[in-house]
């Protein structure tokens, strides 16, 4: 039986029927449904968990704010709703939903004339919205469509069987309310799924009309919660037959039209429903996830133009004129109210460019602006900025059709909301850098103060700037020329290297010099340019490059008192292939980092002419590397003193790719080999670079465990220690107190293991003073100092501790510490960072890249957690081990590690020794206090971290108050 299809209604819809649209945290997705939805002649009824009340026009809806559901509430927020819905018919609706408007008129008018059914529906689309196009995915297969049986348990299987999910259905609003009012509090999602379609199966018929019902976006990304049905049903762990079988017996208590089964075979019947469910899935009988055709937006004609797949299936009713009509009406609100996470991140870098493309130009006239606006208009014609200005720049050229067009356009705009983009993009990255770049202009004054100074001072140093235009490129050399040009520094001579030709005759002694060259003669064109140049700074940058406003007049201010400065790295923003900004702020010079991922650190340094030309300049041998390869030898001939780091953004580069480099790789093999290592270089990651430095010697470690009171903590460091570490010359020292805990004290009295040394004090030591008169007792040529709460978890920890131990410019190496759950608890110390002592990227995942590949690359840190430390023993004792007076209570380590890098020794940071523990740092305001007086200049600013990052939070993000002080720099 197929039912009555009839969609005659006796009453107007507003009486028969309420959508109950439900969101959290999404308020773009929420004013884009209501503005969907509003248009119906029905009820609708929004339930917003979000915290803050969202902005925007709700007068056409019922709005409920009900925060205290939030995020993880989302049964009792719906049995909320649904006991409120007052029409006797309704559907629930997801923020990301369009359930087209015809098809609820008709899925009611059935529901009307068919009193047996509980429920109707029809067939899905899925959507994924791109910067610029949407894709289109079949979801649903063709089913048996009408589930009529008298008997509920075969309208159960057979539903089951052909699993499409009737969530969204319009239904009769008692059977949910029923259904919303018996389910126990806390249950999941993907239960409350699988429960909603037995429940109405088992209750009342169901209709799947041969129409198309919804178009919803597509799952992408990690959710936060699991909704995998699948995975309820399948996984055969305890916990999940348990609470399979606990679900189970629910359903069969529950009053349905499923009747003459006992206790046993209801729960038995259930679980037979779940398995056809299952195997639905499995074999694909009703679902998929299947591309069939993309629309991508004309911003020329202002509609779509689709590109169909190979296989396309007319038996779905979704091939006809009326719907693609529709389809264009959603893509319409979809680009002109843009909210998905996939869909903003392309549209960040087209809106970078739209910005960029909007900017003044020093030398620009009516037609150059319209022909930029016209730039800006193909990349996205919803940005209603663009179209406003190219509307007013058309009708000024008297140009009336076009600017005719426009504001038809405009007006078609803003029939759904008069909003721009500028809110949302202003809160993206790149809208956040280019904002933080416009504070950090001079003003008019300043500039005037800054001239004057620079007169009274020579001028102030010069800049080179060579600019390689290797790919011939006009477009993008004008855009490096016009930077420098509208830039507040005067102070530089260009010399471009091109493959083309010229477009004027110039010497050496213009301003703007080309020079010629092909890739065989680039690097001996480079040299002879040095070689003549007047300047005092040279760089080398790529056509396309921008450079910022104030970047080099705050470099030539800073630079005017450098004395002994040899090299200076300098910060950049960079653009991603996509187009949007991202900062890189780099550390103070950093040995280890440089080598780790040379693509991030070796550009764009500002390098003394006569430090080049002494090192021999560029080498040809290296032209893929040619800075690093510079920097390196730089290094080998004057140590690491002399290299600077400036906390400004010079330039806004495109993002280098990380990828395999043989010149890098060569020329850091070269460097060691230099260095007199035979080290061995690997990369885990393409572009990063982890190097084995291949030490002779294995020396006897000695690692220093304070007991502790917290004996399986005791116990499970030493077990790890004793069954996972693969280096064989090592000994364990336990320092004990006389007060120990009587259960640590009978347990030590115990051990029996050559290895492990037991050390016992005369008298009540701090841990500082225990690692101190352990040091004493150890014969090792290293000590490892660790915490007697942590557990090493890799086999070569203590060979990858070595490996930076025993170079003579490092005295001390940190681990990377992650706590039981996977995640990130300590990833080298920062002073100033959280108001104290602080480390960046807590809770991130202990597999994650963090910011320049900054979590998963070796690096130089101020300071290392003694929870796992190692320093050689001759070291320790030269700095006077950990200091037990002044930091007795805590930061007994932090200043072990400042002492050492006050005595000219680098501390390393490896991620390649992960050791579990929580990472939480003590409580010590005192020695937090004493810390900060004795180590002010670190406080100040920890070159291991830059001044443009905010020192609070998870760290390495943009700190946006920080503003350049230009009356300082003139003091």
């Amino acid at each position: 039986m197929q039912g009555k299809y009839s969609s005659e209604q006796a009453l107007p819809l507003n009486e028969l029927l309420t959508v109950v649209l439900f969101t959290h945290n999404r308020p773009a997705f929420l004013r884009r449904a209501v503005k969907y939805y509003s248009s119906l002649p029905c009820k609708i009824m929004v339930l917003d968990s979000t915290t803050e009340r969202a902005e925007g026009d709700f007068s056409l809806v019922d709005y409920h704010h009900v925060p205290q559901f939030a995020y993880w509430g989302m049964q009792a927020k719906l049995a909320y709703g649904v006991e409120l819905v007052t029409t006797p018919y309704m559907v629930l609706a997801a923020d990301d939903d369009f359930i087209l408007h015809d098809s609820l008129f008709e899925s009611v008018g059935f529901l009307q004339a068919n009193p047996d059914y509980g429920m109707c529906h029809g067939y899905c689309l899925m959507y994924l919205t791109l910067a610029g196009s949407v894709s289109y995915y079949r979801r649903d297969k063709k089913v048996q469509e009408d589930y009529s049986s008298e008997r509920a348990q075969d309208r159960v299987i057979d539903y089951m069987s052909q699993y499409i999910p009737p969530f969204y259905a319009v239904c009769r609003t008692d059977l949910i309310k029923k259904w919303h009012s018996s389910l126990p509090p806390g249950t999941s999602f993907q239960w409350q799924e699988i429960g909603h379609v037995y429940f109405l199966l088992a209750s009342a018929k169901a209709r799947i009309l041969p129409m198309p019902y919804v178009v919803r976006e597509i799952n992408y990304g990690d959710s936060e919660h699991s909704t995998e049905v699948y995975h309820s049903l399948t996984y055969i762990d305890a916990k999940s037959v348990a609470e399979r079988e606990g679900f189970a017996e629910f359903l069969a208590s529950l009053p349905t039209g499923i009747e003459g089964l006992d206790a046993e075979q209801g729960k038995a019947f259930a679980l037979q429903s779940f398995e056809a469910m299952v195997d639905s899935l499995q074999s694909g009988r009703a679902l998929t996830a299947e591309l069939i055709f993309q629309s991508t937006w004309n911003q020329s004609l202002k509609m779509p133009d689709r590109r169909f797949g190979p296989l396309q299936y007319v038996e779905m009713p979704f091939y006809n004129q009326p719907f693609f009509d529709r389809l264009e009406q959603f893509e319409f609100m979809l680009h002109a109210m843009p909210a998905g996470r996939i869909q903003l991140e392309g549209l960040e870098g087209i809106w970078t460019r739209q910005a960029h493309l909007l900017q003044a130009r020093n030398n620009d006239t009516p037609e150059s602006v319209l022909d930029r606006l016209w730039q800006a208009h193909d990349l996205n014609a919803f940005n209603r900025t663009v179209i406003n200005r190219l509307a007013t720049q058309l009708e000024s050229l008297g140009d009336e059709d076009e600017a005719q067009a426009m504001h038809e356009w405009i007006a078609r705009l803003a029939t759904l909301t008069a909003d721009d983009h500028h809110a949302v993009f202003d809160r993206m990255q790149s809208g956040r850098l280019l904002k933080w770049l416009a504070t950090r202009e001079p003003a008019v004054e300043h500039i005037e103060s800054i001239a004057r100074h620079l007169a009274a001072n020579g001028g102030g140093p010069h800049f080179g700037v060579f600019l390689l235009d290797l790919d011939n490129d006009i477009d993008k050399l004008q855009v490096t020329l016009d930077s420098l040009l509208e830039g507040h520094c005067k102070a530089f001579r260009i010399v471009v290297f091109t493959t083309g030709e010229a477009p004027a005759a110039t010497t050496a002694q213009n301003t703007l010099h080309f020079v010629r060259v092909t890739p065989g003669n680039l690097v001996d064109k480079l040299n002879q340019s040095a070689s003549q140049s007047p300047c005092d700074w040279l760089l080398l940058a790529q056509a396309g490059d921008e450079f910022t406003a104030g970047g080099l007049l705050r470099a030539s201010l800073e630079l005017m008192s450098a004395e002994g400065i040899r090299a200076v790295a300098t910060d950049e923003i960079q653009r991603t292939d996509k187009g949007a900004l991202v900062d890189m702020f780099r550390p103070g010079f950093n040995l280890d980092l440089l080598q780790s991922v040379p693509s991030l650190m070796a550009r764009h340094w500002l390098i003394r002419r006569d430090v080049l030309l002494e090192v021999g300049g560029y080498q040809a041998d290296f032209s893929k590397a040619l800075e690093f390869d510079l920097l390196l030898r730089i290094i080998q001939r004057g140590g690491l003193g002399g290299l600077a780091h400036l906390d400004e953004p010079l330039l806004i580069s495109q993002a280098p790719m990380l990828e395999e480099n043989a010149h890098e790789r060569q020329a850091l093999l070269r460097h060691l080999g230099n260095r007199g290592y035979k080290a061995k270089v690997t990369s885990a990651v393409p572009g990063t670079y982890q190097v084995d430095y291949r030490h002779a010697e294995q020396p006897l470690v000695s690692i220093i465990l304070p007991a502790g009171d917290d004996l399986p903590a005791l116990q499970r460091c030493l077990e790890g220690v004793l069954l996972r570490t693969r280096y064989t010359r090592y000994e364990v020292l336990i320092a004990a107190n006389p007060n120990q805990s009587a259960d640590v004290n009978d347990w030590l009295g115990t051990l029996q293991n050559t290895r492990v040394r037991v050390l016992h004090a005369d008298k009540p030591l701090t841990d500082a003073a225990l690692f101190n008169a352990a040091s004493q007792e150890a014969k090792g040529e290293c000590l490892v100092l660790m915490a007697a709460d942590s557990e090493v978890v890799n086999p070569n920890w203590i060979e990858s501790l070595l490996n930076h131990a025993l170079r003579p410019e490092v005295g001390i190496v940190g681990a990377k510490l992650v706590d039981r759950d996977g995640k990130v608890s300590q990833a080298g110390l920062i002073l100033g960072f959280g108001d104290g002592v602080g480390s960046a990227f807590i809770g991130e995942k202990h597999s994650a890249e963090g910011y320049m590949q900054r979590l998963a690359v070796e690096q130089n840190y101020s300071a290392v957690s003694k929870v796992c430390l190692m320093v050689r023993k001759e070291l320790f004792d030269a700095l006077g081990g950990l200091d037990e007076g002044i930091f007795a209570d805590a930061f007994s380590d932090v200043d072990l590690c400042l002492k050492a890098g006050q005595a000219g020794y680098l501390t390393v940071w490896t991620p390649q020794v992960q050791v579990l523990h929580t990472g939480e740092l003590p409580k010590a305001p005192e020695s937090l206090a004493a810390l900060r007086e004795k180590w002010s200049a670190v406080f100040a600013q920890d070159a291991a971290y830059n001044a443009n990052l905010a020192s609070t939070g998870k760290g390495f993000t943009l700190r946006e108050d920080a503003p350049i002080n230009w009356s300082q720099l003139l003091a």
